[in-house]
C-alpha cells in the first residue's frame, strides 16, 4: 500500500512539474506571479491564458488519453506491444478525421463534436477488423500476427490518406498539418471538445480494471471467475476506440505514447490494473507535455511536430520490448 501511495505522489508531482514547465518555458518567459495577478505582466498573461494553458492542456490529455488506452489494450490482448499505433487503430482515426475534413462531414445538433465523432467511428471499424483479420489467420491471436496485421492495414489507410491529399486543395494545409501530429495553436474550444470523450473513454476502461486483472489469466479461467468476457472486451474496445478517436481528432495522430507509457509504468509500479490505469494516465498527460515542450523549443523559433518527439522516444523501446520477447522466446524454446 505505501509502494502504490508513493506512485501517486511521485506521478503527480512530476505532472505538475511539467505543467508549470510547459507553461513558464518558451520565447517569452511566463512568472510565476501571472497565475494570481495579471497585472504585473499583462502580455504574458495573455499569452499564459490563451495560448500556453490551453495547448499544455490539450496534450496533457492527448497523452493521457493514448497512454490508458494502450495500457487497457496491452491488458486485454496480454501483448506488451500492442498500442493505438502498432495495432492501426490511429491510422482508422485518422482517416476518420480526414475524410471529416477532405468532405467537410457534420452532424446536425453535435457541431463542433462531429470531427471526433467521425475519428472514433474510425477508430472502432478499424480495431474491429485488425482483430477480426488477425483470427481469421492465426485463432490464438499470437503477437506477431497481430502486429503485422496493424502494419497491413495502417499502410492501406496510409494510402487511402495520401488519396485524399492528393485531390484536396484549400483543405491541404490542414489535412497535412494533422498528419504530423501537433498541439499547437488550438486553443480553449479543443480542450473543450476532448473532455467528454477522455471522462467516458477512461471511465469504460476504469470499470473493467478488476476484469483486465482476471483477464490475463485466460479467458477461460477469467469465465470461470464469473466474468462476462464478451462484454468486457466490447467495453474495453470502445472504450480504447473512443479515447484514440477523440486524441487523434485534436491532436492528429502521435505514436508510440500508448506503448511506452504503460509498459514503463509496469515495470516500476506493477500489473495491477487497479493502479495501472490512473497511473498510465497520469505519466502519459506527463510525457506528451514534455514531448510537447521539446517540439517547441529545441529549434526556437521553429517548431517540430509533436510525433517526431514521441517516435525517437518510442521507436527504440518498440524495439528493446521486441527483442526481449524473441529473446526469451528463444530461451524457453
Amino acid at each position: 500500500m505505501k509502494k502504490i501511495a508513493v506512485a501517486y505522489l511521485v506521478t503527480g508531482t512530476l505532472l505538475l512539474i511539467s505543467i508549470w514547465c510547459g507553461v513558464a518555458i518558451g520565447s517569452v518567459h511566463i512568472p510565476f506571479e501571472v497565475l494570481w495577478n495579471q497585472a504585473v505582466d499583462e502580455t504574458a498573461a495573455n499569452i499564459f491564458w490563451k495560448i500556453r494553458l490551453p495547448r499544455v492542456l490539450l496534450a496533457g490529455l492527448v497523452g493521457a488519453s493514448l497512454a490508458i488506452a494502450g495500457a487497457a489494450f496491452q491488458g486485454l490482448l496480454k501483448n506488451p506491444l500492442a498500442d493505438p499505433y502498432t495495432l492501426g487503430v490511429s491510422s482508422g482515426a485518422s482517416v476518420g478525421a480526414v475524410m471529416t475534413i477532405f468532405f467537410s462531414l457534420s452532424i446536425p445538433i453535435v457541431g463542433l463534436y462531429a470531427l471526433p465523432i467521425f475519428s472514433m467511428i474510425g477508430a472502432i471499424i478499424t480495431m474491429v477488423v485488425v482483430m477480426s483479420f488477425a483470427r481469421m489467420v492465426d485463432r490464438s491471436l499470437k503477437m506477431e500476427t497481430l502486429i503485422l496485421t496493424g502494419v497491413i492495414f495502417s499502410s492501406f489507410l496510409g494510402s487511402l490518406i495520401s488519396l485524399m491529399i492528393a485531390l484536396s486543395g484549400e483543405e491541404l494545409r490542414q489535412v497535412v498539418g494533422w498528419l504530423l501530429g501537433s498541439v499547437s495553436m488550438r486553443g480553449w474550444p479543443y480542450v473543450q471538445m476532448i473532455i467528454p470523450f477522455v471522462l467516458i473513454g477512461s471511465l469504460m476502461l476504469w470499470t473493467q480494471r478488476r476484469e483486465l486483472n482476471v483477464l490475463l489469466y485466460g479467458e477461460e479461467r477469467a469465465k470461470h471467475l464469473g466474468v462476462n468476457v464478451k462484454r468486457s472486451k466490447y467495453l474495453i474496445l470502445a472504450g480504447g476506440s473512443m479515447l484514440t478517436g477523440a486524441a487523434v481528432a485534436v491532436s492528429g495522430t502521435i505514436g508510440f505514447v500508448g506503448l511506452v507509457v504503460p509498459h514503463m509504468t509496469r515495470m516500476i509500479w506493477g500489473s495491477d490494473h487497479r493502479h495501472l490505469l490512473p497511473l498510465s494516465f497520469l505519466n502519459g498527460a506527463t510525457l506528451l507535455i514534455i514531448c510537447d515542450l521539446v517540439a517547441r523549443t529545441i529549434i526556437l523559433p521553429r517548431e517540430l511536430p509533436i510525433g517526431v518527439i514521441t517516435a525517437f522516444i518510442g521507436a527504440p523501446v518498440f524495439s528493446y520490448i521486441f527483442y526481449k520477447q524473441r529473446r526469451s522466446k528463444g530461451v524457453r524454446a
